[in-house]
C-alpha cells in the first residue's frame, strides 16, 4: 500500500492529506430523501456524490455537486451529519467522506453532469428496507434515518455560520 501523502505548515508541522468524497443528503419538507440512479451506472439508487475539487471548501464543493447532478434546486445547508475514511484504490489508499445535510427549499430536480438520464425519487426512511431495492454501498440505511433526525431538530433553527472565513 502506498503511503499517505503529507504536508508541512511554515513551521514544520507535518499534516496527512486525503482525497475528499462529498455525499449530499437533501431532505424535503415530507422528510423523505432524494435519491437518484442512474442507468448507466447500475450501482443502484444513491445520493448525489462526488469529489472536492482543489481550492474548494467543503460547503461549497456539496453546493456544486448538487447543482451538477441535480440541477438549479435551492436547498438550505444544515450541516455535516457523518465523515469517514476509506480505502478507495491502489492509488488513493486514505479517502475521507463526508456527508452533509441539506434541506430542499424549491426547484426542478433535473438530474445532469454524470447522473444524466437518471431516475429520481423522494423515499421516506421506512421505504428503503423493501427487499428487493438495490441501493448503492454508500447508501448506509442507518446513516439516512440518523440524517432524517438531525433534519428534524436542525431544520427550523435558522441562519447559523456553516462556513468561516478562510
Amino acid at each position: 500500500m502506498s503511503k499517505q501523502p503529507i504536508i508541512f505548515t511554515k513551521k514544520g508541522r507535518p499534516f496527512s492529506t486525503s482525497a475528499i468524497a462529498i455525499q449530499a443528503i437533501i431532505i424535503n419538507e415530507k422528510e423523505q430523501i432524494l435519491l437518484l440512479n442512474s442507468p448507466t451506472r447500475n450501482q443502484g439508487w444513491q445520493v448525489i456524490s462526488g469529489a472536492l475539487e482543489a481550492g474548494e471548501t467543503i460547503l461549497d464543493g456539496v453546493l456544486r455537486e448538487v447543482r451538477e447532478e441535480v440541477g438549479d434546486v435551492e436547498v438550505r445547508p444544515l450541516g455535516v451529519v457523518h465523515s469517514q475514511t476509506f480505502h478507495y484504490d491502489e492509488n488513493v489508499p486514505f479517502m475521507v467522506g463526508i456527508y452533509y445535510l441539506l434541506a430542499y427549499e424549491n426547484g426542478k430536480i433535473v438530474p445532469g453532469d454524470d447522473m444524466i438520464g437518471s431516475d429520481f425519487r423522494w423515499w421516506h426512511i421506512d421505504d428503503l428496507s423493501q427487499e428487493n431495492l438495490h441501493l448503492h454501498p454508500t447508501v448506509i440505511p442507518w446513516l439516512l434515518r440518523r440524517s432524517a433526525a438531525l433534519y428534524q431538530l436542525w431544520k427550523d433553527e435558522g441562519e447559523r455560520p456553516l462556513q468561516p472565513k478562510i
